[in-house]
């Protein structure tokens, strides 16, 4: 059912032309995701998606729609050098998974070095029955900051563009009749 609402949630979004009604979508779409990562037990990444997804997302982009008109203007025609980019840069993905180990084999990289350190030592280094909390409290936690610092980052950068330009001259107080 997750699957399904994901789905028909995609398609509503991509062929509405009101921006408000796909940014909520846009929420209601991540928070499906969320659900979706909650009942495969993935709680840590559920909790990221629906703060980071629907939260600080739909904010920003409800921040950017207060000074945008809010309905998308059509444009007649495609726009081709967008459609080769996207082509390629598909290609090159595709190109790039060549190259992957093949999934689940035992004699990948990953199971033979991080895998086994972190199974081993988890309890012994951080005294954290849960493995995935430790790890992701204490092994990443300066990832975890990074990625924080990031996200503030990307909030100040679109705050400074969109912020509207301070008025020049004199303010309204200072003006003699």
């Amino acid at each position: 059912m997750l699957l399904l609402l994901l789905i028909v949630v995609a398609i509503t979004v991509i062929l509405t032309r009101d921006l408000l009604k796909a940014t909520m979508l846009f929420a209601i779409y991540s928070l499906t995701i969320a659900a979706l990562f909650a009942t495969l037990d993935a709680g840590d990444v559920a909790l990221t998606e629906a703060a980071v997804g629907a939260g600080i997302s739909t904010v920003l982009i409800l921040a950017v729609l207060a000074l945008v008109p809010r309905h998308e203007k059509r444009h007649a025609g495609h726009s081709l050098p967008a459609l080769l980019i996207v082509l390629v840069t598909g290609a090159a993905l595709v190109y790039a998974t060549f190259d992957l180990p093949e999934f689940g084999v035992a004699a990948n990289p990953v199971h033979q070095h991080v895998g086994p350190y972190f199974i081993a030592q988890t309890y012994n280094d951080m005294g954290i029955p849960n493995m995935v909390a430790a790890v992701l409290a204490s092994y990443r936690s300066i990832d975890t900051m990074g990625e924080a610092v990031v996200i503030l980052t990307a909030g100040l950068a679109v705050y400074a563009l969109l912020a509207p330009a301070p008025r020049r001259g004199r303010r309204r107080e200072d003006r003699r009749p």
